[in-house]
């Protein structure tokens, strides 16, 4: 409000009558501008219109008070400016009521009272400066509701070419995996002749092969096996993503009684163990998860270290992501936190997201076998459970997966 003063047009004929009025008005704040005749006034107010009240002698020459305000009153712009008519001769009903009907709201007799000059002008100034208030504020108000609908309209763009390329990404994903899938069916049928074949020969003709040829032979049985284990990985891969989201509520101990049976052979071979200290029953999609249990038990075999049986510790809780020292969980949310501890080779701790790509390995082929696809899927399950995944490690002294499933 600093850069609107309030300002006072005084109109009256006389010098001193103008003078006597910024005297009992002065001190106050108030910007006077004076006028000293009916035009005078009517010409001020064309280039100036922001006036907080007019104090306007009736009697003057040419053009009296009256025929002024009527006037000012004809204006759109100037006619809520209130008027105060100042007079000696105002003192007959007929007199004040033309003064109301001209446009005036208020009228005081000469000689002025200063007390009750200041308190009506007070009055007028009080409800123009709200008015300004009032006025700012809802420039204030329409300024900012042009930024929102201007940001709501950009939003909306982006929303929009964000849905668009959600789209687009929907139907290439829909693609790859149908690609994915009909690449893997189609490369299974040539493979299967391949193996046969191969099973052939090694049944009748293995024995009659050089040394050199054995190895030869024995190399593509070998990447024949490899890739089978591939074209697997990735249909359990694109399978996992495209799977119907059947939660049910079961009993992680039974989930790892089926893990163990389905790897009983590497771990006889291997001497391992698996320890579990569970806490009962989840809410998951089951056979997605005993794939999961599966991929990290098998990955901890495969990369055990020599000379040192694998052990492996599986542990469950039940507890709110608060708790959890994870920022990237909800704090209020209740998790199923599973740690899946190995005591194998582990890994260097800058590779912890690395591992979780599709082929991704950190060992060569030729010292541990696998496709690089396994913690891929581990990863996506954990996904499609809306949940969340990590893993630490330090080198030769194994690994632990934190898996925290939305409850």
């Amino acid at each position: 409000m600093e850069n609107y003063p309030v300002k006072i047009l005084i109109v009256d004929d006389k010098k001193e009558n103008l003078l006597s009025l910024q005297v009992i008005l002065a001190d106050r704040g108030y910007e006077f501008v004076e006028a000293a005749s009916g035009k005078d006034a009517l010409r001020i107010l064309l280039k100036n219109q922001d006036f907080a009240i007019i104090l306007m002698d009736v009697q003057m020459p040419l053009m009296d008070g009256f025929e002024t305000a009527e006037l000012i009153r004809q204006s759109d712009r100037l006619k809520h400016v209130p008027i105060i008519f100042l007079t000696a001769n105002m003192n007959t009903s007929d007199y004040i009521f033309k003064g109301y009907q001209s446009g005036a709201v208020d009228y005081m007799i000469k000689p002025l009272s200063a007390e009750i000059l200041q308190a009506k002008v007070l009055v007028f100034t009080e409800l123009y400066k709200k008015n300004k208030q009032l006025q700012l504020k809802e420039e204030e108000t329409a300024a900012l509701n042009q930024k929102i609908i201007k940001a709501n309209e950009e939003l909306a763009k982006q929303y929009s070419a964000i849905e668009k390329h959600a789209e687009e990404l929907k139907q290439k994903n829909a693609e790859l995996d149908a690609f994915t899938q009909v690449s893997s069916h189609d490369l299974q049928e040539p493979l299967r002749k391949i193996q046969t074949f191969t099973n052939m020969l090694l049944a009748k003709e293995y024995h009659n092969l050089s040394e050199d040829g054995k190895m030869k032979f024995d190399r593509i049985l070998y990447a024949a096996n490899r890739m089978r284990d591939l074209i697997n990985d990735l249909l359990a891969f694109s399978q996992a993503n495209n799977t119907d989201r059947i939660y049910e509520d079961v009993d992680l101990n039974t989930l790892i009684a089926q893990v163990r049976e389905a790897l009983a052979e590497t771990i006889l071979e291997k001497n391992a163990a698996i320890t579990a200290e569970l806490h009962g029953r989840i809410h998951i999609i089951p056979f997605l998860f005993v794939q999961l249990l599966e991929n990290l038990a098998t990955n901890a075999l495969k990369f055990s270290r020599k000379d040192v049986s694998p052990a492996i510790e599986i542990k469950s809780r039940l507890v709110q992501g608060k708790d959890l020292g994870n920022d990237k969980l909800q704090p209020l949310q209740q998790y199923c936190y599973i740690s899946f501890k190995d005591n194998g080779i582990g890994f260097e701790p800058q590779h912890s997201e690395k591992i979780f790509g599709v082929f991704q390995r950190l060992h060569s082929r030729d010292d541990y076998d696998g496709t690089g696809i396994g913690l891929a899927i581990v990863k996506k399950i954990v996904d499609n459970h809306n949940g969340l995944i990590t893993v630490t490690a330090q080198p030769m002294q194994g690994a632990v997966f934190h898996i925290y499933i939305p409850q």
